[in-house]
């Protein structure tokens, strides 16, 4: 149960550092312009550049923990395989499998 607690936490502070990246980005380049409307160009174009960064590196984050989230779900299922066998309830590989799909489908 804390590997769960511990995905949200990673969630949560890669959310928060990047609006904390791209404030001070913007901050330092707004700081640093003298002539204002070609500036005000370059900081919309830089704003859009910096926060399609943002946005592919949270995608890319988010790919990463949902293939963490699986393979815990596995080894979660797995583990409960291994417990009914010992307690004499085996279920079939095919209802395990049949929960884990179950459970994906619920995710996505």
């Amino acid at each position: 149960m804390s590997r769960p607690w511990v995905l949200v936490f990673l969630v949560l502070l890669i959310v928060f550092t990047s609006q904390f990246e791209w404030k001070q980005q913007l901050g330092n380049e707004l700081e640093a312009s003298p002539n204002i409307s070609q500036k005000q160009q370059y900081i919309s174009k830089r704003e859009e550049t910096v926060k399609e960064k943002i946005i592919l590196s949270q995608e890319k984050n988010i790919q990463k923990l949902n293939e963490l989230v699986r393979s815990l779900q596995k080894q979660l299922l797995q583990c409960r395989g291994e417990n009914e066998a010992v307690k004499g309830t085996a279920a079939p590989l095919t209802e395990l499998l049949n929960e884990l799909e179950r459970q994906q489908i619920l995710g996505d």
